[in-house]
């Protein structure tokens, strides 16, 4: 016979949890108590959306709207995946450095470091470049969480120094030399005959059918990230200009885009942009993802149109960060499963 499994709300697993979720909670004031005393202002910003968020590989929780005594139109909303492109709708507006710990959705994410409904601490400042919201990002960490930190056996001592390598340091040390930027294009793209030739020398060879985003993923969960985050934090910084997203590019090499990750004990934190601010450079990246997205699974919506008006307004130069709030509640706490650190987690099966 199968086990029975606890439900959440049962006094037996609240009590298994509560150590956690009490830790949980003086991370939140504690976190709040950082930002504000840094000049952010918290805000809070719509669930229910017409574009959920505009990365490609994320699923979303659809919903319909159904207006009052026929008044308006029934249309399609969404639940959000992030706070993102509303929050930089408030800088244009002018609100200054603002942060959200925002609830999210992200359809068919679920596991003991996923799950489908989550909180995500977001924070904006304009005027602040990548490398100083590294240093933000450090002592948030370092302020909220003890000096020596674990997940699944892999330790993190907070109290070093939080080393930053790029992503073509990275590849080129943990890849067997493989350059990375030489295989991405001056306009921004990635050639994937040319990484495939590049994995091939570097004797990692390439799987029938890989794109270079197929293959450079592999390569960077088999061989980078697996060293990341182990006996002090990394920032892995620099990415490749195919994966800038909402980043701007380095102006002094336009092959890499200026974001990072944050890793802490094997575990993803963070990913983090200097934003970009160019309209129409957003709406050409915007209309690829809308295209790579019914490409690869059928599906979607269309571009934000009210993120890109924002942008043609005009938007400051700045930077901005997203957290994994849960995530960081389980490293301040010691808990294994993110399950840990929820008051009523949904009940995901076995796992």
């Amino acid at each position: 016979m199968p086990q029975m499994r606890t439900p959440a709300w049962h006094p037996d697993s609240l009590a298994d949890r509560l150590p956690f979720l009490r830790r949980r909670a003086r991370l939140t004031a504690e976190t709040r108590a950082f930002l504000t005393g840094r000049g952010y202002m918290e805000v809070e910003t719509p669930c229910l959306v017409p574009v959920p968020g505009m990365e490609v590989h994320l699923h979303a929780f659809r919903s319909e709207y159904i207006p009052h005594l026929g008044v308006g139109e029934r249309r399609v909303l969404w639940l959000r995946t992030s706070p993102e492109l509303a929050l930089k709708r408030l800088l244009v507006a002018g609100a200054g450095p603002v942060f959200e710990l925002a609830r999210v959705w992200r359809n068919g994410e679920a596991g003991p470091r996923h799950a489908p409904e989550f909180t995500m601490l977001e924070w904006y400042r304009p005027g602040l470049g990548l490398a100083g919201l590294m240093d933000e990002a450090e002592a948030l960490v370092r302020a909220v969480c003890p000096p020596r930190v674990a997940h699944e056996g892999v330790e993190t001592d907070l109290s070093l120094p939080f080393e930053r390598v790029t992503v073509a340091e990275a590849f080129s040390r943990w890849c067997n030399g493989l350059d990375i930027l030489s295989t991405v294009t001056p306009a921004g793209e990635g050639d994937a005959a040319a990484l495939q030739a590049a994995a091939a020398r570097a004797g990692l060879p390439p799987r029938a059918g890989e794109g270079w985003e197929d293959l450079f993923f592999r390569l960077l969960l088999e061989r980078v990230e697996p060293r990341l985050g182990r006996g002090c934090a990394s920032f892995l910084t620099h990415w490749p200009a195919p994966q800038a997203a909402l980043a701007r590019r380095d102006p002094a090499d336009p092959r890499a885009a200026l974001r990072f990750e944050l890793f802490a004990a094997g575990l993803e934190l963070a990913n983090a942009f200097d934003e970009l601010t160019d309209a129409a450079e957003q709406r050409a990246r915007f209309h690829h993802d809308v295209a790579e997205r019914h490409r690869l699974h059928g599906e979607g919506w269309p571009v934000d149109e009210d993120f890109l008006a924002a942008l043609e307004h005009g938007m400051p130069a700045g930077s901005g960060i997203a957290l994994g709030f849960d995530r960081l509640a389980m490293l301040a706490s010691g808990a294994r499963r993110i399950a840990d650190v929820l008051w009523l987690p949904m009940d995901q099966g076995a796992e």
